[in-house]
């Protein structure tokens, strides 16, 4: 008798929702309604709640917020450490399968799109960072500037260029240094995936986007300017005296973060920090949602819609509500 493995239809598997959205578009105060409602459990898609100690910047959720509905990987690394892709989708599988258990669904919600796409098709085989490659990235933009090395990747990669802003450091010292330890474009690379060929969930997809783009930028400017009230400044001071960190380090180059070391380093003034800052954040929103209209099989939702809330809860309720 044969012994293969049976197929399981989607429809028998365990069901589990992302909740994905650009920066400023409510997806925590969302998801926490959505966690009042039904029986789902939280998980963190976002590589900037993972650091301790990194709390105004990154918007994380305040002790209230997560009494009410608590938040799987948050809190989890120092500032000094590193967390990939593939460290995530460990992680959120494990905990997935946990509250799946529990006889509870994980509601996935963040705007980490990197870490939605790794986790439900798989993750490219790419090389692990060379310390060496990168530093010789940093002295090159040193010179002449990171647009300057965008327009090198644009000649080598010009689908990965497309998707970056000519400032976007982080993500074109990435490609370039791919490109450079294999001798083939990033974008290629991610056109093959290995690990799991499929996530083993019933999979409900809504993504927060703006009917409005201005109201979306009118938000993101007034939360960075409460950023700034809320002590910013004196939280990057505070982890610079803790912690032994760099500008190269992950953590320091998120948006925000980024602008405001420069600005005690006394390399941008109050105003150009404000300025800086708001447009960074900008420029993340805009990749966010380039990504999320290139997604499959999502609900979209207008994120700035007075019934966002009741809408999001009829697709769940019906979501939940089909035969498992």
């Amino acid at each position: 008798m044969s012994s293969a493995t049976p197929i399981v239809s989607p429809d028998q598997l365990p069901p589990a929702i992302f909740l994905m959205g650009p920066t400023a578009s409510g997806k925590t105060g969302l998801a926490v309604e959505l966690a009042q409602r039904f029986p789902v459990e939280l998980i963190s898609v976002d590589s900037a709640l993972v650091y301790r100690d990194m709390n105004i910047g990154t918007a994380k959720p305040d002790a209230a917020t997560l009494a009410r509905a608590p938040h799987h990987l948050i809190d989890i690394i120092s500032p000094t450490e590193a967390y990939s892709a593939a460290q995530f989708c460990n992680d959120a599988l494990r905990l997935m399968a946990d509250i799946t258990a529990r006889g509870k669904v994980p509601l996935l919600v963040g705007g980490t799109m990197l870490y939605f796409k790794a986790l439900e098709g798989g993750l490219s085989d790419l090389p692990q960072a060379d310390p060496e490659l990168r530093k010789q990235l940093e002295e090159q933009a040193e010179i002449h500037g990171w647009p300057a090395l965008h327009f090198e990747l644009s000649k080598i990669d010009p689908e990965a260029a497309a998707r970056l802003e000519p400032a976007d450091a982080q993500r074109i010292q990435r490609a370039l240094e791919v490109y450079k330890l294999t001798g083939v474009p990033m974008s290629q690379h991610f056109s093959k995936t290995i690990g799991q060929p499929s996530l083993p969930y019933r999979l409900m997809k809504l993504a927060l986007l703006p009917s409005d783009r201005a109201v979306l930028h009118a938000r993101i400017a007034d939360r960075f300017e409460a950023m700034l009230k809320q002590g910013l400044v004196d939280e990057v001071r505070h982890l610079r005296k803790t912690y032994s960190l760099s500008l190269s380090m992950p953590s320091m180059r998120c948006v925000g973060y980024r602008q405001v070391w420069e600005f005690t380093e006394g390399n941008l003034d109050s105003t150009e920090l404000r300025e800086k800052g708001i447009a960074a954040t900008r420029q993340l929103a805009k990749r966010q949602m380039t990504w999320l209209r290139s997604m499959r099989e999502v609900n979209y939702l207008d994120c700035i819609s007075k019934d966002l809330t009741g809408r999001a809860s009829d697709l769940v309720g019906q979501f939940l509500a089909r035969k498992k």
